[in-house]
């Protein structure tokens, strides 16, 4: 299963009901927190979910809608009894830019190890997690993530009594591990069958809608985009701030034919963002348009069968 919480849906400023960008992720014991805008640890705390967990931090970029929350919550973190290390990942300079903000925030009980991304599309395995990284569009270097949950093939049962393997390695072996035992060694891929679908969301931002988007969001469960704007005569500001309309996330989810599109990052202007969803929907049927606190959990296609 994997938990999501859209926490904050707002660009640029805060509103008095819309905090700044920010998305969690849940999986396995293993939270993962895409962007840290403003009010990002009032909004996880109101949501109920602890920092404690959160040991991988992205971002998408280094303008302050998307970052201004992280010293505030490393520092929740830290009154969370949170001592293991914390990976934070983030475009070049990501080492500089949360080295000048931890001026505000200087002792913390863990330590923080940084990836910076130097190439257009980079992968990380993370815990649960696999992490696609690309770059887009957008007036400063910025990357869309796409995170997914893989699932390893059925375990066959019948196919480990013929090889003769002993039961006490099956459960070793269903989760991935190679057992030597003596001059036999067993490999998962003797008792396994064919990978079965996992999960996969995706989420960009902040960005013109460029064909790499669609890319990573294709057969998603969730794709969450950028929708700074919905009336379509704002299209000239979108190109000029190198921004997206709903309209142009639409588009991208008509070629990546994902189970559900979410807007977010709306510009402060656009009070009421549910007013342009019929019209949307004209475009890609499956489209929201999401508010603060979103939360969606995602279970594997036959999850509760015997597996």
């Amino acid at each position: 299963m994997l938990d999501i919480c859209l926490l904050g849906t707002g660009g640029m400023m805060p509103l008095p009901n819309r905090w700044l960008t920010s998305l969690a992720l849940r999986c396995n014991g293993s939270t993962m927190l895409i962007d840290c805008g403003e009010g990002t640890q009032i909004a996880m705390h109101k949501k109920g979910w602890s920092p404690k967990p959160v040991d991988t931090i992205c971002f998408t970029h280094y303008h302050a809608d998307h970052i201004s929350g992280l010293p505030g919550f490393l520092l929740w973190m830290a009154n969370s009894d949170r001592t293991a290390p914390v990976t934070v990942i983030g475009p070049k300079g990501l080492a500089r830019v949360v080295g000048a903000l931890r001026v505000i925030a200087p002792e913390l009980p863990f330590s923080l190890n940084f990836v910076e991304l130097e190439n257009p599309r980079e992968h990380f395995s993370l815990g649960p997690y696999l992490l696609d990284a690309y770059k887009v569009n957008h007036r400063v270097t910025c990357y869309g993530y796409a995170v997914s949950v893989p699932r390893i093939g059925r375990f066959d049962a019948d196919r480990a009594r013929a090889q003769g393997i002993p039961l006490k390695f099956w459960n070793p072996l269903q989760k991935g591990q190679t057992i030597r035992d003596g001059e036999n060694i067993y490999t998962p891929d003797m008792v396994l069958g064919p990978a079965r679908k996992g999960l996969k969301v995706a989420y960009c931002t902040d960005t013109r809608p460029v064909p790499v988007i669609a890319e990573y969001a294709a057969d998603a469960d969730l794709f969450i985009c950028e929708g700074m704007y919905g009336d379509p005569e704002k299209a000239a500001d979108a190109r000029i701030k190198k921004h997206m309309t709903m309209q142009e996330g639409a588009g991208l989810a008509d070629r990546a034919k994902p189970q559900e599109l979410w807007f977010t990052h709306y510009s402060p202007s656009m009070i009421h963002p549910e007013d342009y969803i019929d019209g949307i929907r004209k475009i890609f049927p499956a489209a929201k348009a999401a508010k603060d606190g979103w939360t969606r959990s995602l279970d594997f296609d036959d999850e509760g069968e015997n597996a």
